[in-house]
C-alpha cells in the first residue's frame, strides 16, 4: 500500500488507516483484538484511538495490539473529549447481551444508541496544559508504549484555546519525544477559524471529507505552510443519501453509470469508487475508515492499491459537486 510521512515526522506510514471508533462497543475484546490483526494483515499501518472510544475501552484494546506490532505502526490519539461515563455497567452490559445479540444482529444498533445515550459526558473539555498532560499520561499507560506518533485536540474550536502554557507543552513534548507531533481534531466548519485564529496549533488537521463536501483551502493565513490531513466519513450517511437518490432518479443513475462506466446501484461499487475519490482529491492525506468486517477491510485495501479507479472516482466526485441538487433531500 502507498505510504506518506506522518504529519512532518521521521515516519512513514499508510494512507488508508484504521479508525477505532467500533472497538470495545458491541464488540468484546477478543473480537476487536482479531479486527485489529485482520487490518494490520490486510496491510494496513496507521490506527486512530482516543479515549472516549468503546465506551473508555479502545485505547487499552489497541494497547494490547501494540505490544506486538509498535514497530510497524503509526498510532493518533486525543485529548478533549472526555471518556463516557458507567463505563463498568456498559462493560458488564455487555458480556449478557453478547450472545442475545449473535442471534438477533439487528439489535446492535438500537443498542449502541441506547449506550451512547446512557454513558454520553457532556462535560465541555477545557483545554489546559495540566488537563491535557493528564490525559496523555493516561493513553501513554492504556496505549502501553512511551510515546504518541500523533497526538490531536479532539473538537476543539478556536475559542477553546486560550491557554498560551498548552501550545507551550505541546512543543516541550516534542522535543522530548514524547509525541512526534500534535494539531486539531474536529469538525470542517471549525477549521477555517482555527487557522485564522490559532495557526500555530495547526500543524495536522483531522476533519471528515465526502465527495459531497468541497475541499477547504487550509493554507496557514500568510503563509504557503499547508498542514497535514487526515480525513474521515468518507462514506457514512453520505453514501446513504446518494444511493436512495440513484435508485429513485433511473436518469441520473444512468447518466452517471454511463460517464463514470461503473453501475452506481450497486452499493458495494458506489462505497469502492466514494473511497477511492476520498484518496484520489486528497493525495497528501491520510483516510480513515472503520469497519467491524474482516473483508470490507480487505475490499478497502483492495481499492486504495487500485489505479484503475482513480479515474471513475475523479469523475464521479465532479459529477456529484455539480448535481448536489439532486442528492440531497430539500430543506
Amino acid at each position: 500500500m502507498q505510504t506518506i510521512p506522518l504529519a512532518g515526522t521521521n515516519r512513514h506510514t499508510t494512507r488508508l488507516g484504521f479508525g477505532c471508533g467500533n472497538l470495545m462497543g458491541a464488540t468484546n475484546r477478543r473480537d476487536s483484538l482479531k479486527l485489529l490483526e485482520s487490518a494490520y494483515d490486510a496491510g494496513i499501518r496507521h490506527f486512530d484511538v482516543a479515549p472516549m472510544y468503546g465506551y473508555g475501552e479502545a485505547e487499552s484494546c489497541l494497547g494490547e495490539f501494540l505490544q506486538r506490532h509498535r514497530g510497524q505502526i503509526t498510532v493518533t490519539t486525543k485529548y478533549g473529549v472526555a471518556p463516557p461515563k458507567k463505563s463498568a455497567i456498559i462493560k458488564a452490559g455487555r458480556s449478557i447481551a453478547g450472545p442475545i445479540l449473535k442471534q438477533l444482529p439487528a439489535l446492535k444498533h438500537r443498542l449502541a444508541q441506547a449506550a451512547n445515550a446512557a454513558t454520553r459526558n457532556n462535560e465541555r473539555p477545557t483545554f489546559t496544559a495540566a488537563q491535557a498532560k493528564a490525559s496523555l499520561d493516561r493513553s501513554l499507560t492504556a496505549l502501553r508504549t512511551d510515546h504518541i506518533d500523533l497526538w490531536l485536540l479532539h473538537e476543539v474550536e478556536a475559542r477553546d484555546l486560550q491557554d498560551d502554557s498548552l501550545l507551550q507543552l505541546l512543543e516541550d513534548l516534542v522535543q522530548q519525544g514524547t509525541i512526534s507531533s500534535f494539531g486539531i481534531g474536529s469538525s470542517a466548519d471549525k477549521i477555517l477559524a482555527l487557522l485564522a485564529e490559532r495557526p500555530a496549533y495547526c500543524r495536522t488537521l483531522q476533519y471528515e471529507w465526502s465527495i459531497l463536501d468541497p475541499t477547504i483551502d487550509t493554507t496557514i493565513p500568510d503563509t504557503h505552510i499547508q498542514p497535514f490531513r487526515i480525513h474521515h466519513r468518507a462514506l457514512t450517511n453520505n453514501f446513504r443519501s446518494i444511493h436512495t437518490a440513484l435508485l429513485e432518479n433511473k436518469p441520473l443513475r444512468q447518466r452517471w453509470h454511463t460517464l463514470t462506466n461503473t453501475a452506481l446501484d450497486d452499493p458495494e461499487a458506489l462505497a469502492q469508487l466514494m473511497l477511492k475519490a476520498s484518496l484520489t482529491m486528497n493525495p497528501a492525506s491520510i483516510i480513515l475508515f472503520s469497519s467491524k468486517n474482516p473483508r470490507h477491510i480487505q475490499t478497502n485495501v483492495q481499492t486504495a492499491d487500485d489505479p484503475t479507479l482513480e479515474l471513475p472516482a475523479r469523475q464521479l466526485y465532479d459529477l456529484v459537486q455539480a448535481e448536489r441538487a439532486h442528492l440531497l433531500p430539500a430543506p
